[in-house]
């Protein structure tokens, strides 16, 4: 049964409970609760039933389960050709967590594509996945060229699945080849699946696809319980495909 209205969250309680992702709206898809607050133990619990927070300045927190499910196995990942050869061209040094706040902070800057001014990386959440980050639940993947941080990527990581939120880019397909990275670092840990959360065709050209709301519970039933690795790897340079 589909939900007719969200469901509304008393921010001061100490419930973390989420209603079930099937409740969702249909319209806006997949919106299910509204209000609450962003504290660490909230947003973890949000994650692991596939729910995540996403709103603009000014509005109140929005809790989003859409359906179907924009996700990138790890092991489907894709590299055109093009990119191959890119990344033949250029001199990038990967890095792991060395630069989180600058990440995110780079992330929050509004796309020149983007007609709509503002950002839905409020301050509020700049500080919710720092808090999160210092907890060694949030991660980041820098992506450098010449000393300068010229792209990157933030996410969530709960077990064996790792929870894309934004990624940034200064140098023609900079975010890429972190996303690459990251993508093979996590086929190497035994990772089950990336959400990516909202189809793209970014997205879509390094290998993802869209999954139905129960196959995604259903995986992150399976991943999200199995032990996550130490989150640790040696500065990458020149990044072989």
């Amino acid at each position: 049964m589909r939900g007719l209205a969200p469901y509304w969250i008393d921010s001061r309680s100490n419930n973390l409970d989420f209603p079930d992702v099937n409740l969702a709206l249909d319209e806006p898809d997949g919106l299910l609760a509204i209000g609450g607050d962003l504290k660490p133990q909230r947003l973890l619990a949000a994650y692991r039933m596939g729910i995540f927070p996403w709103y603009n300045e000014g509005q109140p927190i929005l809790w989003w389960a859409p359906n179907p499910r924009a996700v990138l196995f790890p092991q489907h990942l894709k590299i055109s050709r093009s990119l191959r050869k890119t990344l033949r061209k250029q001199s990038f040094t990967i890095t792991l967590d060395q630069a989180f706040a600058d990440v995110i902070k780079a992330c929050s800057h509004p796309r020149d594509y983007e007609t709509q001014p503002g950002t839905w990386i409020t301050r509020d959440m700049k500080r919710a996945y720092q808090q999160l980050h210092d907890q060694g639940h949030a991660h980041s993947v820098e992506c450098w060229h010449e000393g300068q941080l010229v792209g990157g990527l933030y996410g969530v990581a709960i077990g064996r699945v790792f929870f894309g939120e934004s990624m940034f880019t200064r140098r023609s397909d900079a975010s890429k080849v972190a996303f690459i990275t990251l993508t093979q670092q996590l086929a190497h840990w035994g990772f089950g699946v990336i959400d990516c959360q909202i189809h793209s065709l970014h997205l879509e050209s390094l290998g993802a696809e869209t999954i139905q709301r129960e196959r995604f519970t259903d995986l992150l039933n399976t991943f999200c319980h199995q032990p996550g690795p130490t989150w640790q790897f040696e500065p990458i340079n020149n990044t072989q495909t």
